[in-house]
């Protein structure tokens, strides 16, 4: 399956729609270095409870009654903590490249160094991030419920670092490069390229001396087949599907959302802003990721 920018809209409208509109949320501050390492501890009932009103108890009731949950992430959740997404505006030596147009195979051919320098930049904007409370909160969920699968567009390690484990990473991790001839993992000297950027020349394979490329998956390119067809399986047999921090726009990931509708799952949609996808989903949250989730684990571990 290779991907594009092309939502192809499931005309699925049989659900009810439920949108919150406000909440309000104070959850701690984690200092940048320190995340914490107990989950546990860092989503729990300290946050103040949504008034019904706003936390439909009919969401509360489907994550505590689920066997299976699906947690599928966009650029949304890792630009809580500070990681742009590729529509933000890019700063310094990139501020001229659309970055759509340096994310594919053809780019890297004409101009390797510029390729590779700019995922170095947002590398370095990656290893310096910190997990936010929606990662944190997705992480506490694997507590709820019997079976949680983690599926993310994301190339970043946020949720691993946030205590999510076997993520399924569908676009590649930006930390684990490889060599494009014998596919050999390269493992990267951490380095601090300049604040604004700067064209660095790829290095070599240690095996094979083939150049060594960054470890996503550009447009064009086939989605990780094991890690495809995983999660398709998981939004097939899944009883609660949540869609946080994407439009649902790139495909064929945005597809696993009507999946999980067309399968009867209770889906969620969290997102700040209003998508193409609000009408087809049980429940539409217009909330910040890290707003929203710490407060539905905190409510749904509430004894009933």
């Amino acid at each position: 399956m290779r991907w594009n920018l092309n939502r192809v809209k499931s005309g699925y409208s049989g659900e009810t729609r439920h949108t919150v509109q406000s909440a309000k949320l104070v959850h701690r501050t984690w200092g940048r270095h320190s995340p914490p390492c107990d989950i546990l501890a860092t989503v729990h009932l300290d946050y103040p409870a949504l008034p019904m009103t706003l936390m439909d108890p009919r969401l509360l009731s489907a994550l505590r009654t689920a066997r299976r949950v699906v947690i599928f992430t966009g650029a949304g959740v890792s630009a809580e903590s500070g990681i742009p997404t590729f529509r933000d505006k890019q700063t310094g030596l990139w501020e001229r490249f659309d970055a759509a147009e340096l994310a594919t195979p053809d780019a890297f051919e004409r101009d390797p160094a510029l390729v590779w320098g700019w995922y170095e930049w947002r590398r370095t904007m990656v290893s310096n991030a910190q997990p936010n409370p929606a990662h944190l909160a997705i992480a506490a969920m694997a507590t709820l419920v019997p079976e949680l699968t983690v599926i993310t567009q994301n190339v970043d390690d946020l949720h691993e670092r946030a205590g999510s484990r076997e993520v399924l990473h569908l676009h590649g991790e930006i930390l684990r490069p490889y060599c494009e001839k014998c596919r050999h993992p390269y493992t990267l000297p951490m380095r601090q390229p300049p604040a604004g950027g700067t064209r660095i020349e790829p290095p070599r394979c240690n095996s094979c001396n083939g150049r060594v490329r960054p470890g996503v998956v550009w447009f064009g390119e086939s989605l990780p087949r094991r890690q495809w067809l995983t999660a398709c399986e998981a939004a097939r047999r899944c009883d609660v599907f949540f869609c946080i921090g994407t439009s649902s726009l790139v495909q064929p990931a945005a597809s696993l959302t009507d999946l999980a509708i067309a399968a009867g799952a209770t889906t969620v949609h969290v997102n700040p802003n209003s998508t193409d996808i609000d009408d087809a989903v049980t429940f539409a949250l217009r909330e910040p990721a890290g707003k929203i989730l710490p407060l539905i684990v905190a409510e749904a571990r509430r004894p009933t």
